[in-house]
């Protein structure tokens, strides 16, 4: 038999409810105003949202660009933006190396999925040092360097610059003028104070060595110094070696503290000891530094996000005392780091025939860039475009420094469907031989009737 329904006011729950809505309206004003504040939040909680307020943020600068490019139904549309390498078909690649790591660990059935340790995959700390700092490196063989594995050059900045925020006595850092967009925000964000010291010269789209040398001359003893450690981005401008010397000399006898973010180790020359001269010349003079590593561009695995932050100190001892500190700043953090990616980095850098394998690709994707450098100053040249164009050949990297303005920059998005940042970077590669007539077309048409 279905029970009968009664109305609601019968029910014993409801008849308690009443009673009570009756002796809170007798209550005291006290009592009637957190009664308010109930119904209020029980208003919230039916009508608007707590986060109506929330302004709409603007897109990512870089990152911006692709979503706009993403947005263009233009069948000759070309997004030079963010920095990731595509084959001469426009294609992302995957080194066949990496290819090849990965099978191998999918077929090692021994393999688990169990959390690193803090500092990460201890294998993939130890040849990233020896990667950067040199297989003989005295640091290496003494002891003297900490290495955590961290989430790419991002995460090793900052892991980086939350330990300095906490342990180390000048709170200021001094950045290039200009760097890479997200630069200032981790350094801000991780508690440091964020100046700029001169770098790039605009007249001669190179390196502006007089004003780099009086701004660092100028900051106070013991700042940090963030150094592109090679293929400077977003200008493709490099010091020559003995620029780095001047530059070493001076850092060190104001005991300037270097920070290197290395983010193109053999991508930029197609050489990774090339690449890492600058670092280990700080390295050699027994002096302490930071360097963050990323596997990104030189390895393709940017997804993955895989990196390191390695710390040269004094002494073994306080080494060791630093990795226990920089363990504090990592695991409230993301706790550790993902072993997919650091495992493809290690099986790679430790076998000798795959590592061969790698530095041929790794020179391959160099050598492209190079060349579409060189294809694209030609055909600036072969139109006459005015303006000396060479700068694009002397840069370095994956990126150049067009000189373009932003009002060209917009004019080439909107005439052209070529999108790229406001400052005129555009990523080298992302160029192939197909589509540098195009670009060459819109920056003749944007310098010569945008000027």
């Amino acid at each position: 038999m279905r029970p009968e329904f009664t109305s609601s006011s019968s029910l014993p729950t409801d008849r308690r409810l009443s009673a009570l809505v009756r002796h809170l309206a007798t209550a005291s004003p006290l009592m009637e105003s957190q009664t308010a504040v109930s119904f209020s939040a029980t208003a919230s909680f039916h009508g608007e949202s707590v986060f109506s307020h929330v302004v709409r943020a603007p897109e990512d600068p870089i990152l911006g660009v692709t979503v706009a490019y993403n947005k263009d139904p233009s069948p000759v549309k070309l997004n030079l933006g963010v920095g990731a390498y595509r084959t001469e078909e426009g294609k992302p690649l995957v080194l066949n190396v990496v290819r090849k790591a990965e099978q191998m660990l999918v077929n090692d059935r021994s393999r688990v999925k169990e959390y690193l340790p803090i500092v990460g995959l201890a294998e993939f700390n130890h040849l990233s040092a020896k990667l950067i700092f040199g297989a003989d490196s005295p640091a290496i063989r003494e002891n003297r360097v900490t290495t955590v594995q961290c989430l790419s050059g991002t995460g090793s900045l900052r892991v980086g610059a939350e330990f300095l925020a906490r342990h180390y006595h000048q709170r200021t850092i001094y950045i290039p003028q200009p760097t890479w967009g997200n630069h200032p925000k981790i350094f801000t964000l991780s508690g440091l104070s964020v100046k700029t010291y001169r770098y790039y010269d605009p007249a001669t789209r190179g390196l502006n060595f007089r004003g780099l040398l009086e701004d660092l001359g100028s900051a106070p003893s013991g700042a940090i110094v963030l150094l592109h450690a090679c293929a400077h981005n977003p200008t493709g401008v490099d010091p020559t070696l003995q620029q780095w010397e001047q530059i070493r000399r001076l850092m060190r006898s104001k005991a300037l503290l270097p920070f290197f973010d290395s983010a193109y180790q053999g991508f930029a020359s197609g050489n990774l000891d090339a690449d890492a001269q600058s670092v280990r010349m700080f390295v050699a003079d027994g002096g302490e530094c930071f360097v963050a590593q990323s596997y990104a561009k030189n390895m393709g695995l940017y997804g993955e996000r895989v990196g390191a932050l390695s710390v040269v100190c004094k002494t073994a001892d306080v080494a060791s005392r630093v990795e226990s500190q920089l363990k504090l700043v990592i695991r409230p953090m993301f706790s550790n780091p993902p072993i997919h990616g650091a495992s493809i980095v290690a099986t790679v850098l430790k076998d000798r025939n795959m590592y061969n394998e790698w530095t041929i690709e790794l020179k391959a994707m160099a050598d492209r860039i190079i060349s579409m450098r060189q294809q694209l100053f030609d055909a600036l040249r072969a139109r006459g475009t005015p303006g000396d164009w060479s700068h694009i050949i002397k840069q370095i990297g994956m990126f150049t420094f067009t000189g373009l303005n932003s009002e060209q920059v917009a004019f080439m998005t909107r005439e052209y469907h070529i999108y790229m940042t406001s400052d005129g970077r555009i990523s080298m590669a992302g160029l192939s031989s197909k589509t540098v007539p195009h670009l060459a077309d819109a920056i003749h048409a944007a310098v010569t009737r945008m000027s």
